[in-house]
């Protein structure tokens, strides 16, 4: 199947490693051109280095409110369009009610939720017919995972939003998809595991309530976002996407 994704212009954030950077892989392995970003410069330009193809990396921090218009800016100032945004960051600090300090609520709001809400908002203005806004959330959406109660709080929310802007935009073509993954094998996921002490014992564990009996790949995620940032997924919105080998056994 041809995705249509050659020359359309992508920004995917927190894109050095994990989902963000599986997605720009994919984007780019099908001839889109896509700019990544990170916070560290240096990661940056080695993520965008190895990636290869028309990538180009900017370090921009999702909490830093002058990001969303810079990036924006950079796509039409290299590429002359932009057609799309994938919305990714790294997981808010993990713990549980009497364990998370307002400090990190507060950061976690500013990068994982308000971040978010300028990078789409900016977007929003520059794209036309045709254009998607996308969000990597979690499975948390439909249900909260024990000890990330930040992530259960900020999650649903964005979800909520995500919703919203499909009803806005949807009348000037753009289209908005949220992604939901669970037990992709990420950084992120091994550190949870690593949480409770044995962390082979947790993906056993975790693996046995997966119905295809494993751990995703960061390549299986990226590939699904792929296609629904794609023109192929033209009639696609205001969906939330779970990829996560059937964990989630709800309708």
């Amino acid at each position: 199947m041809d995705l249509g994704l050659k020359d359309r212009v992508y920004i995917v954030t927190g894109a050095t490693r994990g989902l963000g950077n599986a997605t720009a892989r994919a984007l780019a392995a099908d001839g889109a051109k896509v700019i990544i970003t990170g916070r560290d410069e240096k990661s940056v330009e080695e993520a965008a280095a190895e990636l290869g193809g028309d990538v180009l990396g900017l370090a921009a921090d999702n909490a830093d409110p002058s990001a969303a218009q810079r990036l924006v800016d950079t796509a039409r100032e290299r590429f002359g369009r932009l057609d799309g945004i994938l919305v990714s960051v790294g997981g808010p600090a993990p713990g549980f009610l009497a364990d998370n300090t307002d400090d990190q609520w507060q950061t976690a709001f500013e990068t994982v939720f308000l971040g978010a809400v300028r990078l789409a908002r900016t977007a929003a203005t520059a794209l036309g017919e045709g254009g998607v806004i996308g969000f990597v959330l979690s499975g948390s959406v439909h249900e909260p995972i024990a000890g990330l109660t930040i992530s259960n709080g900020l999650r649903p929310g964005l979800a909520g939003l995500a919703k919203s802007l499909a009803d806005e935009l949807g009348p000037r073509g753009i289209r908005v998809v949220g992604v939901l993954p669970a037990r992709i094998d990420t950084d992120r996921v091994r550190e949870l595991d690593a949480l409770s002490g044995d962390a082979e014992a947790a993906r056993t564990a975790n693996e046995a309530r997966i119905p295809l009996r494993r751990y995703g790949t960061p390549e299986e995620f990226g590939k699904t976002a792929a296609f629904l940032l794609s023109p192929a997924a033209s009639y696609l919105t205001g969906i939330m996407v779970p990829v996560d080998g059937g964990y989630r056994h709800g309708f």
